[in-house]
């Protein structure tokens, strides 16, 4: 059988702008809890939160934003981001997301190349000065007009703009505003050059926020606990779109990761759900007074951005009360999800796998050189194909016809098998793959083996040149306990007999922590190019 399947489903797309399916979650759950900030205590019902919308909304168009403008946000985590997120939506203007971790020339780069009209940004963020950063670049950035900061009185200043009578709401402009209009740009992360404007519809992201939070049966009862960023698909829709699609609450636990914070927020707040990526799951189950956290109301969560290791997943489902845990799958260009395992998977298939398609979604696995259809069971590049694939990548037709190829079949990048059963197991990246003397390496076979010994608290394992066999096996390790750290000959030995000769690490670097996007993957180019001489 082909590498090849699709989301058949009963539950037809949502037709809707992101402003009229929040319009029908505030007539249907109008005094739940839509958004709860638990650092300022602050806290909004479905009916509270939609007039507050439409509120900045009507600002918006009175400070001169139109349909199709773009609207920058460079903030962390906080109610504002959210509130931004579906006020420009619902006028149909266009918002940028911005990394809170970015340094001027990014910031410069992606105000100008987006063409950015009105800035909303944090004061600051870890020691960095947003209001000093912003306006050093302001004279390189023509279109850019205004710049409202939160927790600033310009934010004020802004919302005082408003007026009842300013159409805000799509009902009130059927005529200019259609589901499949651009209203969000994110910006991927190049490993070279500067990185490229992914462009998403409300056709896009509504729709997979909607349908990852059906694939684990969210509804009004639900509470999602969101460390993740906001600016990633991951916070804006696995999280908050998917909870305003089921009438579910937003909890935001804190600004940006903290694994205390986070924990806090589900004991108070009695969160039925919970994000992260892997290493975030790691760090709160590695808490000292982990065990004190009362985290009984937790039933699901989503674990995305790189693979779970079989040993955290236990401890997750165990000791977080997280039974029907979901991994999911995905990238920027694809609203996010492609693939996600589903509430009554296994441990095999939730830490094996990736789980199998989403609703109106096709995933194949190609070979990477002739493009051609792999027979099941065989690795190649996954391919992905559906509503949630990207508009294209802002102004850059060309690297957009790199990525999605005339079939609109987007290109990952990630090198998969597809299971007998259409479950996809991801076995690296095809830029990650290690070539050792002619033999294929994929690390990811190598990281889940290693994470079975005692002295490994988590470990990358990526590929660094060699003379004679052109690349070698490098593990990078954060040790359990410091005091007695992993040497290359225990680990060695703890290889021999387990694992294929060429596959066993020949060098170890110990350290205390990865370097990290802000979304939480591991910069493994960081790790290579760190390493690769010594």
């Amino acid at each position: 059988m082909n590498s090849y399947t699709h989301g058949a489903s009963d539950t037809p797309l949502l037709g809707d702008t992101i402003g009229a399916n929040l319009d029908r979650a505030v007539a249907a759950w109008p005094d739940r809890e839509a958004l709860v900030d638990v650092p300022s205590g602050r806290r909004w019902t479905y009916a509270a939160f939609g007039a507050e919308v439409g509120r900045l909304a009507s600002a918006l168009l009175g400070s001169g934003v139109a349909k199709g403008d773009r609207v920058g946000i460079w903030a962390v985590n906080c109610p504002e981001w959210v509130l931004v997120q579906y006020a420009t939506a619902r006028i149909g203007a266009i918002m940028v997301n911005i990394n809170p971790a970015y340094r001027t020339h990014e910031v410069e780069y992606v105000l100008d190349q987006a063409g950015v009209c009105l800035l909303f940004a944090s004061l600051g963020h870890k020691g960095s000065d947003y209001r000093a950063m912003v306006e050093q670049v302001r004279p390189g950035c023509d279109r850019l007009r205004e710049v409202v900061y939160i927790g600033d009185p310009s934010w004020e200043a802004l919302l005082d703009r408003a007026t009842p009578a300013t159409p805000t709401t799509p009902e009130a402009r059927p005529e200019e505003l259609s589901c499949d209009d651009p209203i969000n740009i994110q910006y991927t992360s190049g490993t070279t050059g500067f990185p490229k404007g992914a462009t998403l519809s409300h056709h896009n992201i509504l729709n997979n926020g909607y349908f990852v939070g059906e694939s684990i049966a969210y509804s009004e009862q639900d509470r999602i606990c969101i460390p993740v960023p906001f600016y990633h698909c991951f916070g804006m829709v696995m999280g908050n779109l998917a909870a305003t699609s089921h009438g579910a609450c937003v909890v935001i636990p804190a600004p940006s990761f903290d694994p205390q914070a986070t924990l806090r927020a589900v004991q108070e707040e009695r969160c039925t759900s919970l994000y992260g990526v892997p290493t975030m799951f790691i760090a709160e189950l590695s808490l000292p007074d982990f065990a004190a956290y009362d985290l009984s109301s937790l039933r699901t969560g989503i674990m995305a951005g790189s693979p779970c290791p079989v040993e955290v997943m236990k401890r997750v489902v165990a000791e977080m009360h997280m039974t029907e845990v979901s991994i999911a799958y995905g990238m920027t260009e694809t609203s996010p999800v492609s693939t996600q395992t589903r509430r009554d998977d296994d441990l095999d298939h939730r830490t094996g796998t990736v789980g199998s398609v989403l609703p109106h979604v096709e995933v194949k696995v190609v070979d990477p050189a002739t493009g051609v259809t792999q027979p099941r069971g065989t690795a190649g590049e996954l391919c992905t194909r559906g509503y949630s694939v990207m508009l294209g990548y802002w102004n850059e037709p060309a690297k957009t016809a790199e990525a999605i190829d005339a079939g609109r079949w987007m290109h990952t990048g990630d090198l998969a098998v597809m299971r007998e059963d259409g479950y996809v197991e991801i076995v690296g990246r095809i830029k990650d793959m290690i070539i050792r003397g002619g033999e294929n390496i994929y690390p990811r076979e190598i990281e889940e083996f290693l994470h079975g010994h005692p002295k490994v608290r988590d470990v990358q394992v990526v590929g660094v040149p060699h003379e004679r066999y052109g690349e070698e096996v490098l593990a990078c390790v954060i040790p359990g306990d410091e005091r007695d750290p992993l040497t290359l000959e225990e680990l060695r030995v703890y290889c021999e007999g387990r694992l294929a000769h060429y596959k066993i690490p020949s060098r170890l670097q110990l350290l205390e922590a990865f370097p990290m996007t802000v979304s939480g993957k591991v910069r493994k180019i960081e790790l290579r190019e760190k390493y690769a001489d010594r």
